[in-house]
């Protein structure tokens, strides 16, 4: 087991990283602020790993509320919000009860917003069970619904007490959430850590079969980078932004096609490469560049081009985006390779073109 630190003074958490955490009672148990928790988790991820973490709690003489929600991006809503609340209010839930998300982002997203909601706030841990939220979504305290004109337009900053995370649990995940997780993790190297790019090109091959040793690696190299960013800005004033590569252009397309449609990864992958080529646009990166990260993307199994949609339509939908800033759009660019800015000097036509050129016409 590694173990990471997020800096964050009296709101400091531990990231406990390494194959056979999830089943170690012991290092939830000093996070608990009563005998009394609620695990939530979907209907995909509950066959599969509930009994036996709720049976080791319960072992522990904590009690254990289950709440099982549906899967999938599209129940990230408030309808879906409202089944936690029945249920802790019901169960008798008091503001010290931890709610657990075991699951993969959105279960993760969901718990947080409603611990943060909940009697106006209620301690939670992430046991992360996705790629995706290993890497990302489990660290830093974003929390989130989505609205159907935009992903994650309603939610609150709330951090976790502790992030549990254990790269076992990968096993059964599908072939293709897999891929789905990796695009945040090369989102890193292309952002601020270029060495770790470096890794990925050469390891690439060894994260798609599984292998324990590489992913435990990625995992740790990923949470690093975020554990350090979210230290510096844990409200997205400055450098955390830059941890949005690709999310503008690729929330358009999750909100654009209905959410699920593609995984989170996906359409980041696709909104990633469409901020690449703008950046080329720009001046910023070389054609070489932009070859590299399309090479890497693919060799990762994943789009390089966004679906068909009108241009018009994208750029409408990046118009909800929260980096909106006096009703000018600001984009994660890339000023080289490993260094990425924040920029609103991009024109529309640019961003037109980037969009179309990075959009499959069929």
């Amino acid at each position: 087991m590694e173990t990471l630190n997020v800096a964050l003074g009296d709101r400091s958490y531990p990231i406990h990283i390494g194959c056979g955490v999830v089943g170690r009672v012991e290092l939830l148990l000093p996070h608990l602020a009563q005998p009394k928790v609620a695990v939530i988790t979907n209907n995909v991820v509950a066959p599969i790993l509930l009994q036996g973490f709720a049976q080791r709690l319960r072992d522990a003489d904590v009690k254990v509320i289950e709440i099982v929600l549906p899967d999938g991006e599209k129940h990230k809503e408030w309808s879906t919000l409202n089944t936690i609340f029945d249920a802790l209010i019901a169960n008798s839930c008091e503001r010290a009860t931890t709610l657990i998300a075991l699951g993969g982002g959105v279960v993760g997203d969901m718990t947080g917003f409603a611990a943060a909601c909940y009697q106006r706030g209620s301690p939670f841990i992430q046991v992360p069970t996705t790629l995706l939220a290993q890497v990302d979504s489990s660290v830093g305290g974003k929390t989130a619904i989505n609205h159907p004109l935009g992903k994650n337009m309603i939610g609150a900053f709330y951090q976790p007490k502790l992030v549990l995370a254990d790269p076992d649990v990968l096993s059964s995940l599908p072939d293709r959430e897999l891929r789905s997780g990796l695009a945040e993790v090369i989102k890193y190297g292309l952002i601020r850590d270029p060495s770790f790019l470096e890794w990925l090109e050469n390891h690439i091959e060894e994260l798609l079969s599984k292998d324990l040793s590489a992913l435990e690696e990625a995992i740790f190299q990923a949470c690093r980078n975020k554990a350090e960013v979210v230290a510096s800005d844990e409200r997205e004033h400055g450098e955390r932004a830059f941890l949005n590569l690709g999310h503008t252009f690729g929330h358009a397309i999750e909100a654009g096609l209905g959410y699920g449609r593609w995984l989170h990864g996906e359409a980041i992958s696709a909104g990633t490469m469409m901020a690449i080529e703008l950046s080329r646009l720009l001046g910023w990166l070389s054609v070489s560049d932009v070859d590299r990260a399309r090479a890497l993307f693919r060799r990762a199994g994943l789009p390089v081009v966004g679906p068909v949609m009108p241009a018009q339509r994208y750029m409408e939908l990046m118009q909800h985006d929260k980096k909106v800033q006096n009703g000018k759009l600001r984009l994660v660019l890339l000023k080289k390779i490993g260094q990425a800015v924040v920029s609103d000097s991009a024109t529309l036509k640019d961003i037109r073109c980037a969009i179309e050129t990075c959009t499959r016409h069929e």
